[in-house]
């Protein structure tokens, strides 16, 4: 038996959270038995935890959590033996199959990668998804020929959680980062993460009639979309790239071509859900050196499987700085 917050349908079709003890014999189909450590929260899981699973969910009664980290306590695949560290992040973990907010998970060993040695299960999900993405969007703007003596980069939503942390790595690999955000009391937050400027929202999320503007980006990391992508988009210097990792501002872009044609900018899109095992490794082995122990600790709000309601909405409402880290035991 094993506790687990999990999302129960009521009749009206609406679903709530209960802390359930839960037999073993419950487990989804895996090859993998992890003894869970850690979690944390994402928009997708602020998401699966509300009152209509915001069209994630399928089956009720559901275990959300996208992400965890762990030691294996049984395995049918030969990568992987009891006692192994092990972190999950994607594969619609959490979503479509049972997730992280658990004692126990039980997954396809292919979802699974093994745990750097230099990261405890607890600072891989205080990196979790969020931090996953933030490193591939880096490495994707660096294959691009990013370096730190081309200028500053920006980062929009800059105090959220990928923002927090692609701020955190890019400062620490040697470049200038301004940070935007709307919440002007995250600027000391967004300084100490290593964030040379701190750039109002205000001041990029209004469209403008101008498909070019100033060069003044050598490259951005993307947490928002929307009209502010537009607009950033007309600032980046000549073949300059942007990784967009997120929709916080919506899913539309009111874009032309133009900088594309004129000044050769490139628009990435970065996706962790599905990215292939070799990426995952990299991405991995490059927080474990890249990403500063005493930036990511900062980042840290802990949290237990009773606070995770609250985060849920929270982080729905953009209210969450940093990252939260769930420790399921406690």
């Amino acid at each position: 038996m094993f506790n687990a917050l999990t999302m129960v349908q009521n009749d009206d079709g609406l679903a709530t959270a209960e802390i359930r003890e839960i037999d073993d014999s419950a487990l989804p189909e895996g090859d993998v038995t992890v003894a869970v450590e850690y979690s944390t929260v994402n928009y997708k899981d602020g998401l699966c935890l509300s009152a209509k699973g915001g069209g994630l969910v399928r089956k009720y009664p559901h275990v959300p959590g996208i992400d965890f980290s762990g030691t294996v306590e049984a395995s049918d695949d030969a990568r992987y033996k009891p006692g192994d560290k092990v972190v999950l992040t994607g594969w619609r973990v959490g979503e479509v199959h049972w997730g992280g907010y658990a004692q126990k998970a039980r997954v396809k060993a292919d979802w699974l990668v093994p745990l750097p040695d230099a990261l405890t299960t607890k600072q891989a999900m205080a990196v979790g998804t969020a931090g996953f993405t933030a490193m591939l969007a880096v490495m994707a703007l660096e294959d691009h020929g990013l370096a730190p003596e081309q200028g500053e980069v920006l980062v929009t939503g800059a105090a959220g959680g990928v923002g927090s942390v692609a701020t955190a790595i890019l400062a620490n690999l040697g470049y200038d980062v301004a940070g935007v955000t709307g919440r002007p009391e995250t600027a000391d937050y967004l300084r100490d993460l290593g964030a040379t400027r701190i750039v109002a929202r205000e001041e990029l999320n209004e469209t403008v009639k101008r498909p070019l503007e100033s060069e003044t980006w050598a490259g951005c990391v993307d947490a928002v979309g929307g009209d502010m992508l537009a607009r950033v988009l007309g600032q980046m210097k000549y073949g300059a790239s942007v990784a967009a990792v997120g929709l916080a501002g919506g899913a539309a872009l009111p874009a032309t071509v133009v900088p594309f044609l004129l000044r050769a900018v490139n628009l990435l899109g970065i996706d962790s859900v599905m990215k292939p095992y070799e990426g995952r490794l990299r991405a991995w082995e490059r927080i474990a050196t890249d990403l500063p122990m005493d930036k990511l600790e900062s980042m840290v709000q802990p949290a237990t499987l009773a606070d995770l309601p609250r985060f849920g909405a929270d982080i729905l409402k953009g209210q969450v700085k940093g990252r939260v880290v769930v420790d399921v035991n406690a």
